[in-house]
């Protein structure tokens, strides 16, 4: 907390006045007393990843359940098919020329995955090249152990082509609305939707949706006092309402905006 200490001696107020001015009950004492859960949460989290994962799908909601994880015990794992490090470059050639991603490190493999409680599930345009049949085959696999599975954009479609969402509600990214969701018609894809709860399924529209799933998400198990405190503390405004969808408009989805979710 040394940074901390340092940016209070620069701006000369006392730790008791920072608690107060930022109604946050300070960081030490941040405890979600009033809107703790009543019952036990989960503990260990997943994210599946691909080469050409979208980085927003992944990392926007993992920042959410980082600062989360500052007050309730939690362990992430980073599966991948292999070890080796994964990238957000696209799988295919780019047409731009660009050189342009980040990557990340695998923890497990599809093969060796630990116990899951929860698996978040991004997309990306690497859901749609051919070697993301592993992904498909991993999310399948593990999903009758899970407690809840999240997924991201054409995450859905991910899950969809596992089987996983036969028969229940689900929303995916919009832009892709008509190739993603031909991918599986035994599923009950909800096109006016900013995301769609249904069981233990929780599935957001395109990329920034995310956030607003993973914040709901959070909201449901862990209390509203702990979804909108951590949102304040990444300075997001929330959407809040699963029926907000102006992308569904701006696509010419069908469907009623008012009677989707």
């Amino acid at each position: 907390m040394d940074q901390v200490k340092l940016a209070l001696e620069r701006n000369q107020i006392s730790a008791g006045e920072w608690n107060k001015d930022r109604g946050l009950s300070g960081f030490k004492d941040f405890r979600f007393v009033e809107g703790r859960p009543k019952g036990p949460v989960p503990v260990n989290f997943g994210i599946v990843v691909f080469p050409g994962f979208q980085a927003l799908d992944a990392f926007g909601p993992l920042d959410a359940l980082n600062t989360l994880s500052l007050y309730f015990p939690m362990k992430l794992s980073i599966l991948a098919e292999t070890l080796n490090p994964v990238s957000t470059k696209i799988a295919y050639p780019s047409s731009s020329g660009s050189d342009f991603g980040q990557s990340i490190n695998p923890t497990h493999t599809f093969a060796s995955p630990p116990p899951l409680d929860v698996l978040l599930v991004p997309g990306g345009i690497g859901a749609m090249h051919p070697s993301i049949q592993s992904a498909i085959d991993f999310v399948a696999k593990v999903y009758p152990s899970l407690q809840y599975l999240v997924t991201v954009c054409n995450g859905a479609g991910i899950a969809a082509r596992g089987g996983v969402l036969d028969g229940k509600k689900a929303t995916t990214n919009k832009m892709q609305w008509w190739p993603e969701t031909a991918q599986r018609e035994q599923v009950k894809w909800v096109a006016h939707a900013r995301w769609v709860v249904d069981g233990n399924i929780w599935t957001s529209s395109g990329v920034s949706a995310g956030l607003d799933a993973i914040f709901a998400f959070i909201a449901a198990i862990y209390g509203e006092e702990a979804a909108e405190k951590v949102a304040n503390i990444l300075e997001y405004e929330r959407h809040k309402d699963p029926q907000w969808d102006p992308y569904a408009k701006i696509y010419d989805l069908p469907g009623d905006p008012l009677n989707s979710v």
